[in-house]
Parts: structure tokens; sequence; C-alpha cells
């Protein structure tokens, strides 16, 4: 359960990075208790539909060595932002770039937190 806590919180600490420092992503609301919403949500939508279309898009992924995930990503960056609208915490996005951004953004995030609180996470 702690490592739950955790990932959502390095999500939504992601997300709030990747908002403040993209323009071109406008959130709905700025406060916390949005980002943390928010980071269900986009948790949800990359447990889901991110291993969905990734074997949907293999042949893709295989042919650009590994390059065609961050367009997956992007995809999922963005469907997380508009499902997230439809509850009132989510974010608009200006386009593919601000996007395709946003989305390296949270990875990068991400990863960095990750490597942080990894003594955490093993428990």
């Amino acid at each position: 359960m702690t490592k739950f806590i955790v990932r959502w919180l390095i999500n939504a600490v992601a997300l709030y990075a990747a908002v403040m420092i993209v323009p071109g992503i406008n959130p709905q609301s700025g406060s916390w208790v949005s980002y943390i919403w928010l980071a269900l949500v986009f948790g949800v939508v990359n447990a889901f539909l991110g291993p969905i279309l990734k074997l949907l898009t293999c042949p893709l992924i295989l042919l650009t060595l590994g390059v065609f995930t961050l367009v997956v990503n992007t995809a999922l960056f963005y469907l997380a932002g508009y499902i997230g609208s439809a509850f009132g915490v989510g974010f608009t996005v200006a386009g593919f770039w601000p996007a395709f951004l946003g989305s390296v953004v949270v990875s990068i995030v991400s990863v960095i937190l990750s490597l942080i609180f990894k003594d955490e996470l093993k428990h």
C-alpha cells in the first residue's frame, strides 16, 4: 500500500512539473488536490490503456527501435488530461508538441523521483 501511495505522489509531482514547465498545458485548477486526483486518473489510464496501445503498436515500436513509445506516451498523457477534464481536475493541451514535451517531462521527473525514493518503493 505504501508503494502505491508513493507512486501516486510521484505522479502528482511529475504532472505538476509538466504543467508548470511546458507552455501550452493549462490546468483547470491549480490546487494540489487536483493534481493528486489527476495523478490517479493518469495512473489508471497508463495501467489499463498503456499495455493495450503498446501491444497494438508493437510493430511500429519495433520498427522505430522503441521511439514510437514516445508517441504512445504522448497519447496517454493527452488522454489523461482529457479524462481528468471531465472530472474537473484535468488540463488542456494546445497540440501535439506540448503533449509530447509534457509526457517527456513526466517521464523524466518520475524516473528521478523514483530513484530518490527507491528505498520506500522496495518495502
